[in-house]
């Protein structure tokens, strides 16, 4: 990958060339390589490595922005002309007041040499692991093992500079016999921590539990959430509910209710990118420092992550949660949390009288934004519960169901949290157990 002075070079080439009033150049790489596999057997190899320039021009309140994949000296000019032009034929941003400035920034390790050197033996040693279990208990497996090394350069015209380099591994697997399928996943800074045997052994109860699954009738249940749902759940708070731009536009539950319980009182959920239990990144997109952020304190909305846009509007300081440049959603956490409690997974089925054990959410998309109510389906690993004792596995359902709700109706809280990579970033979650999930559907599978 580049070196930090050809980083350097390439971004003082682009605030050298500028005659804007303000400039700001960011510089992506990226090392990403996967082994895929299916029905028993590695299928595929691959690797990709792409690095980009991306250029924020400011002229009085007008902004040009242009990115290409050159990251060489007279690339970076190439961009800067490209974002003057662009500039030229804008109207004025009357939020915009200014690139941020210099500000300390606390150090964040997001790095392991081991994964960076992580090879396709290294994978393949990992998928053997899943496919012999799977072969020794007549199940066929698929799925993939990642690895990701990144890093992030920005410089700005008013003294801001960034340098930061990331890894993670990440190992997913679907196990399936000819009518059920078991899921499992792990991820990790360090990809020598994920535990492959661990991984299958959970894929492969679920598989093995959830052969001949009976119908379930659509209606109301408890449910029990495994992580990886739960990820979901949270995944969709970011995206709709935490952020400034969509407080201030009137379309998040948090709109006009900061200091009001909003979900129940057991549940606390706050952004933390220099956290050493998640995948760090000090500082945002746009070089301000990333802070810790609470966002619900025992059920109540206790703040909402800024960018520098949302921050001046509001009179507030960034909160570090700026996307790139030319991005019009606003900012967004990507370093989530949810509270833990202290029930055990046994635990949380013992307290179900009636209820669904659900393994992941698949397919989920919003229905309205405002109660964070989202469609989508369960999928691989989906079992009825009974007077607290698993009794049978279940097709897999659809629901309909507002995430506000169901936080508000939390019963019991999974004492232990893993890291979850989704959409939105990396999540730390714990099994929930929620009184109420409506399910509207019933599938043939």
């Amino acid at each position: 990958m580049l070196t930090e002075p050809e980083i350097k070079r390439a971004l003082d080439a682009a605030l050298a060339h500028s005659r804007a009033d303000q400039t700001e150049v960011l510089l992506f790489e990226t090392d990403a390589a996967l082994t895929r596999f299916a029905n028993n057997e590695i299928h595929q190899n691959v690797a990709e490595r792409d690095a980009s320039l991306l250029v924020r021009l400011v002229v009085g309140r007008k902004i040009g922005v242009a990115s290409l994949n050159r990251t060489d000296e007279a690339g970076a000019r190439l961009a800067v002309d490209r974002a003057s032009e662009l500039a030229r034929f804008q109207v004025d941003n009357p939020d915009f007041q200014s690139l941020p400035g210099p500000k300390p920034v606390s150090p964040a390790n997001g790095y392991s040499e081991a994964t960076a050197a992580f090879n396709p033996e290294d994978r393949a040693r990992g998928v053997a692991v899943i496919v012999r279990r799977a072969l020794e208990n007549n199940l066929v497996a698929a799925g993939a093992f990642s690895t990701n090394v990144s890093q992030v350069a920005l410089a700005n015209s008013l003294g801001v500079y960034r340098h930061h380099r990331s890894t993670h591994g990440d190992l997913t697997t679907v196990i399936m016999s000819e009518d059920s399928s078991g899921y499992a996943g792990q991820v990790a800074m360090d990809a020598r921590d994920i535990d492959p045997d661990a991984v299958t052994r959970v894929a492969v109860d679920k598989a093995l539990r959830g052969r001949n699954p009976q119908a379930a009738e659509p209606g109301d249940y408890e449910v029990v959430l495994d992580e990886h749902a739960v990820c979901d759940v949270i995944d969709f708070f970011g995206y709709l509910g935490f952020g400034a731009k969509a407080v201030q536009e009137g379309r998040s539950f948090m709109s006009g209710r900061l200091g009001e319980r909003v979900l129940g009182e057991n549940i606390s959920i706050w952004d933390d990118g220099l956290a050493a239990d998640t995948i760090p990144m000090p500082f945002d997109y746009e070089g301000v420092p990333r802070r810790r952020v609470e966002l619900i304190r025992d059920g109540k909305a206790a703040g909402i992550v800024y960018d520098t846009v949302t921050a001046a509007k509001d009179g507030k300081e960034s909160t570090g949660h700026g996307l790139p440049a030319g991005s019009t959603f606003g900012p967004v956490p990507a370093h989530l949390h949810l509270g833990t409690g202290t029930a055990t997974k046994e635990d949380l089925i013992a307290s179900v009288r009636r209820g669904i054990w659900v393994t992941r959410f698949w397919y989920t998309r919003t229905v309205h934004p405002l109660s964070i109510t989202v469609t989508g389906m369960t999928r691989d690993g989906t079992f009825l519960i009974e007077n607290g004792e698993i009794v049978a596995p279940v097709r897999n359902l659809r629901f309909t169901q507002s995430y506000v709700e169901a936080l508000n109706s939390v019963d019991l809280i999974g004492r232990e949290a893993t890291l979850e990579h989704d959409f939105m970033g990396f999540n730390r979650v714990p099994a929930l157990k929620i009184a109420k999930w409506t399910f509207t559907g019933a599938t043939e599978y």
